[in-house]
């Protein structure tokens, strides 16, 4: 039940590893469930999946009980809405800078007057075979909301982020904030004042921290910030990686 626990585990503050999914291809999806990652997460932001590919590659995780999130395009309720009818476990919502948007994110994501649209004939709603109380009950308790915070004005709201009703968890966007402070290296004051901050926020508030991370190493540094749930990378680093690396070694035979 790796799907209907996964909001519970973030909650908790069990570490979590996934990755950021580039390519809209649900192969990847299969190959990446075989892994021994806790989810992955589609970026509908910087990538290029339409619709469809969220539809297959949702389907694929929903099929195999992987936790597929999606990093929606904007917090509008249109994005937010896609996203979880196609069956996504949540949403990671770029850009949250404020707790008026932070309060917005969250009501377009749940289901009631103003909120989420109810369907009961969408993928994670199981293709109308599911009661109205178990869906209403099983998106309280299933569906997660993570707010990014990716500007200097984020971090001075995260408190009141962190508070808001119906928002699980604060990413800290480590790049975009470093660019926003006037950086361009990840490893200034400003961050590391930014990181603190936030993680008092959502430990105050009972929230999950997340972030991204190159790699193991460095979800190890930040967890001292009371991060538990981490990003790494994406299959695109990796693949280079690992390609790079099996070609080194070829390319070393017979020069001893």
């Amino acid at each position: 039940m790796q799907i209907a626990g996964f909001r519970q585990r973030l909650l908790l503050r069990v570490p979590l590893a996934g990755t950021f999914l580039k390519t809209p291809a649900f192969q990847l999806i299969e190959i990446l469930a075989q892994s021994e990652l806790d989810f992955v997460c589609l970026d509908a932001e910087h990538a290029p999946f339409d619709r469809n590919a969220i539809d297959a590659c949702c389907a694929m995780g929903r099929a195999l009980d992987f936790p597929v999130l999606v990093r929606v395009g904007d917090g509008s309720p249109r994005e937010i809405l896609q996203a979880l009818d196609c069956g996504a476990v949540g949403i990671v919502v770029p850009h949250v800078d404020s707790a008026a948007k932070a309060a917005a994110v969250a009501q377009a994501a749940r289901f009631g007057r103003g909120g989420r649209g109810f369907a009961g004939s969408t993928r994670w709603a199981g293709y109308a075979t599911q009661s109205m109380p178990d869906l209403l009950a099983r998106s309280h308790s299933e569906t997660v909301v993570m707010a990014q915070i990716e500007e200097p004005e984020g971090v001075e709201a995260a408190e009141a982020i962190a508070a808001t009703d119906g928002i699980d968890a604060l990413f800290l966007g480590p790049a975009d904030l470093s660019v926003g402070y006037g950086h361009d290296h990840q490893a200034s004051d400003d961050l590391f004042s930014a990181m603190e901050r936030v993680g008092k926020a959502t430990e105050a508030a009972g929230k999950a921290y997340v972030s991204w991370v190159a790699n193991a190493q460095k979800a190890q540094e930040w967890s001292a910030y009371g991060m538990s749930c981490f990003f790494i990378s994406s299959e695109h680093s990796w693949m280079r990686a690992g390609a790079t690396a099996e070609a080194r070694g070829v390319h070393e035979i017979g020069k001893a």
